[in-house]
């Protein structure tokens, strides 16, 4: 039996929509935050997720703007599209979906994205601004890991020791950025770390987004920490022809030792579309010039 605290994604993600919502319904009359998603293709997990958001996004009450464009879309098309949006004063955020097809160089269709309606914080823009610690955009998916933190340790993160085992640009890169704001000492580790089990069990919070199936094993953690497993992989389920979803860290032995941990699914997953809402909410009020309501959940 688990001995660390279980942190619940779904419940968490259901507070934070509830709270948007809230926050949306606080600023009728004055602006109806609006989110624009591109999907390129036809990639079946893509197609879901944008599905899922969509729902999500209609459901807080806020303006859905959904458009599918095929597979041999021509870049300078996509990016016609982006410039539209950037101009279209009811679209508060754009989200082009990733991957793209090949022949579309997803930087630049990123870079060509305003700034200011960059709820995904990809932007240059948004990702100097997050390291400097000027206002920006934070990226959903370590956003929402912040959030979980926060709810394990509502004191606070100051003086905190943190591993992030990652350097992706999406999450393990603004994840140490995020942790080093609110005063953790980070360390960015990656796959050529040298004696990387030896750095993860220095971590009083270990963040794993690798990539790699149950990677991170039970042994590398330190008693009694907190444990925020990104990863989600696909491995061969016990039914022949099915799969399954598992972390970047091995849930079993990690649960053992650590004092909370994430599980997958429902751990980190649902809170990066209830991240985006947020993040839709908050440049829609910039954009308008108002200021973000203060809304409790009761």
């Amino acid at each position: 039996m688990s001995g660390a605290r279980i942190i619940d994604g779904k419940a968490l993600a259901a507070k934070l929509r509830e709270r948007v919502a809230a926050q949306v319904a606080a600023l009728a009359g004055t602006v109806r935050p609006g989110l624009a998603v591109v999907l390129v293709g036809d990639d079946p997990a893509s197609a879901v997720y944008v599905r899922n958001k969509n729902r999500e996004t209609a459901a807080a009450g806020m303006a859905s703007f959904e458009h599918r464009l095929p597979e041999d879309t021509p870049e300078a098309e996509l990016l016609a599209l982006v410039a539209s949006l950037n101009r279209d004063p009811a679209v508060h955020g754009i989200l082009v979906q990733l991957p793209l097809p090949d022949g579309i160089d997803s930087a630049k269709v990123l870079r060509a994205i305003d700034p200011a309606k960059d709820v995904d914080g990809f932007h240059p823009e948004n990702v100097g601004a997050l390291w400097t610690g000027a206002p920006a955009l934070a990226p959903c998916t370590p956003r929402g890991c912040m959030t979980m933190l926060a709810e394990v340790h509502p004191d606070g993160l100051v003086g905190k020791r943190a591993v992030v085992v990652g350097r992706s640009n999406i999450v393990g890169k603004p994840m140490a950025a995020l942790l080093l704001a609110q005063h953790c000492t980070v360390t960015l580790a990656h796959s050529r770390t040298q004696d990387l089990p030896g750095v993860c069990r220095e971590a009083d919070i270990l963040v794993a987004a690798v990539g790699r199936a149950r990677m991170v094993e039970g042994g590398w953690v330190k008693p009694g920490a907190t444990v925020i497993d990104v990863g989600i992989n696909r491995i061969p389920a016990a039914e022949e022809g099915r799969t399954r979803l598992v972390g970047d860290v091995d849930f079993a032995g990690a649960s053992e030792v650590a004092g909370a941990i994430t599980p997958v699914p429902g751990g980190v997953g649902p809170m990066t579309i209830a991240c985006l809402l947020a993040n839709t909410v908050t440049a829609a009020c910039r954009l308008a010039g108002v200021a973000e309501p203060a809304v409790r959940l009761l």
